[in-house]
């Protein structure tokens, strides 16, 4: 009987994962987020490494999903490998024990885990022949039409013998967020992004997603490799993308430390990634080791935790912030979402709310990037009572009529409305801005409320009589609170500039700003051109500023600021203009004749940015003796390389 339920509870298991796997892979419709789906298939994965079953349809048995209709039908050359995955480091730790086991000590490569769409490439004499989807493993679709309107996908290569790889069809965040500034129908993710376009008949629609390419195995080749390594080098030589990542690693920690660091920063990354992937480096160790029936025992992957749930949109209200700037903020029903409870997100503004089509009492994707508030991707299920979400035409806070400027709502009544000032008074003494002490969101509103402060330089003005009239401020309180103030007047140019709240202009932004030109004067005169120079400063933040210290309310705050006895502290560093540096991204590669610290310490000093890797966006790679596979790639990008002697004559 217990052996009965098993199986029906296995069953029962397989038709769901089944339907979501149809949903998913099929129509490209997922109706689950990747964590439910993972939850769903290890249950059942559990159940049959406890049980000793395994029935012949479950989904662990298989890879990949059915062919789509209306695309030829390809068989591949190669059979494809799925990879197997561990959940934790506990199980990582334990393969790359057997793993340094079985080949008597080795070293491991370590690379993205793409979240795309699976492709398969063949060169045949240096030319573009065909591309084919993953689809079963064994039999995909051919949409070489498709693939050759990926940009990244070069169309002739260096290497004349045969070639097969393999790689990852993706939709950067970036292509995704201008496909949906003008799309009718908007995506719903980067991943359906790319899904769709590969699967559209049409190649001219592939086309306006901008798709790319990254390229990260040989299924066949003419030549032989001996490492992991050899083969990352070569991909890129080729002039594939191979997504700026790649490291060996010799133990658990080095794999784990990294592994780590790359989660920190995951939601900044310009590509969706969900997980790494390890690899025995050494190809013969890997010929000895083997696979199973369904993964290459010599490679694993680890899963990031999931960034995106589904979870009930319960309600809307809407939230108004010091600029006077409306946001819509859902409440959502409770949710665990990588590693924490989630009830609130963002849906940015009035047109995000009908580009995404959610509704109060629906069922929406939440995604969470780092430690920002998690935002609400898009509609996974609407229901008969699911319902409109108003605009309000009226402030919340204090009831003024909202003006709407392009897909923002905006209250006007900087002064008179509550939210707006208590916020600016908490934003001004956080922490990271003026540092005020005790200073909390309950003091702001007391300020407001019963000592009519309305404006920055108001706090300088307060005395220790003034804290002693508001509720639960006692003798030491006050006090402590007077003397925070004063404290705070000795303050640094970038927490100062952060402590104004100039719209877009968060603490790196500050930070940047006050290295580049080192004086609040400088900051306050510069032209856009002069701040678009500033490391991440575009065309919208370089405008804000300027229109911030043109204002003329901003200009008498900052004075009434210094005559209250705020100073600011002297630049240390200040970056000096280089019209052949600033602005511009240098990669640095082979033996150089001064250590790299120091020369990367100079471009930063001429207002230059340095990167790790070649891409599209570098203007130079300086290369020194013995320069490595970054050459072949700029040669690709055809990005300008130079030597020393030519980056001095630039500083010169």
């Amino acid at each position: 009987m217990e052996k009965e339920k098993i199986i029906e509870q296995m069953k029962r298991l397989i038709d769901e994962i089944d339907k979501h796997n149809y949903n998913y892979y099929v129509l490209d419709n997922p109706t689950i987020s990747d964590k439910e789906y993972d939850k769903l298939y290890y249950t059942l994965v559990d159940l049959e490494n406890e049980s000793g079953i395994v029935l012949p349809s479950s989904p662990t048995q298989r890879v990949g999903g059915e062919v789509l209709e209306g695309f030829a039908k390809r068989e591949h050359e190669v059979a494809l490998d799925s990879l197997n995955k561990v959940r934790d480091f506990d199980d990582l730790e334990s393969w790359v024990a057997d793993m340094q086991k079985a080949s008597k000590g080795t070293k491991f490569s370590l690379e993205y885990k793409f979240d795309g769409l699976s492709l398969i490439v063949e060169y045949n004499n240096g030319q573009f022949v065909s591309a084919t989807t993953r689809g079963n493993g064994f039999v995909g679709e051919d949409v070489s039409a498709q693939v050759k309107t990926i940009k990244s996908v070069p169309l002739t290569i260096p290497y004349k013998g045969r070639l097969i790889v393999r790689g990852e069809g993706m939709m950067t965040n970036k292509a995704f967020e201008e496909y949906n500034k003008t799309a009718e129908e908007k995506l719903k993710n980067p991943r359906n992004g790319v899904a769709g376009a590969i699967r559209n008949l049409d190649p001219k629609e592939t086309a306006k997603r901008k798709l790319d390419f990254f390229c990260y195995q040989i299924l066949l080749c003419d030549d032989h490799f001996d490492t992991q390594q050899q083969i990352h080098t070569f991909l890129e030589n080729q002039g594939f993308l191979t997504g700026d990542f790649f490291h060996i690693c010799t133990n658990a920690q080095e794999i784990e430390k990294l592994i780590q660091q790359v989660d920190k920063v995951k939601g900044s990354l310009n590509v969706l990634i969900d997980g790494m992937v390890i690899k025995i480096n050494d190809v013969a160790s890997r010929e000895e080791i083997g696979r199973t029936a369904k993964f290459p025992r010599w490679a694993m992957a680890f899963k990031f935790e999931a960034q995106e749930v589904s979870t009930m949109l319960e309600s809307v209200v809407w939230q108004v912030g010091r600029s006077g700037r409306v946001t819509p903020i859902a409440n959502l029903e409770p949710v665990e979402l990588a590693g924490a409870t989630v009830s609130r997100a963002t849906l940015n503004n009035v047109e995000d709310i009908k580009k995404k089509g959610v509704y109060e009492n629906s069922r929406v994707f939440v995604r969470r990037s780092n430690e920002v508030i998690p935002e609400i991707m898009g509609l996974a299920e609407k229901y008969e009572d699911s319902k409109e979400i108003e605009i309000p035409a009226i402030c919340p806070s204090c009831g003024q009529p909202l003006i709407q400027k392009g897909p923002l709502l905006f209250c006007e009544n900087h002064f008179g409305c509550k939210e707006q000032v208590v916020d600016r008074l908490s934003h001004f003494a956080s922490r990271n801005a003026m540092n005020i002490e005790g200073f909390s969101e309950k003091t702001a509103q007391a300020l407001y409320d019963n000592l009519n402060v309305r404006h920055l330089s108001d706090l300088y003005r307060l005395t220790k009589e003034d804290f002693l009239t508001l509720d639960k401020f006692k003798e030491k309180k006050a006090q402590n609170i007077v003397n925070s103030l004063e404290a705070s007047k000795q303050t640094q140019l970038y927490k100062f500039l952060y402590s104004l709240g100039i719209p877009e202009v968060g603490v790196k932004t500050a930070k940047d700003l006050a290295k580049y030109f080192g004086s609040l004067e400088k900051i306050a005169a510069a032209n856009e051109e002069d701040l678009i120079c500033v490391d991440e400063v575009g065309d919208v933040i370089a405008k804000n500023i300027k229109l911030f210290f043109e204002d003329g309310y901003y200009q008498d705050e900052i004075a009434r600021l210094f005559e209250s006895g705020v100073a600011i502290e002297k630049q240390d560093h200040v970056v000096e203009f280089n019209e052949n540096i600033s602005g511009k991204i240098f990669v640095l590669t082979g033996t150089l004749s001064r250590s790299r610290k120091e020369i990367e310490d100079l471009i930063e000093a001429f207002g230059g940015k340095t990167s790790g890797s070649v891409s599209k966006k570098t203007d130079y790679v300086l290369a020194g003796e013995e320069a490595g596979s970054k050459l072949g790639k700029a040669k690709a990008f055809g990005v300008r390389v130079i030597n020393e002697e030519e980056f001095f004559a630039f500083i010169k």
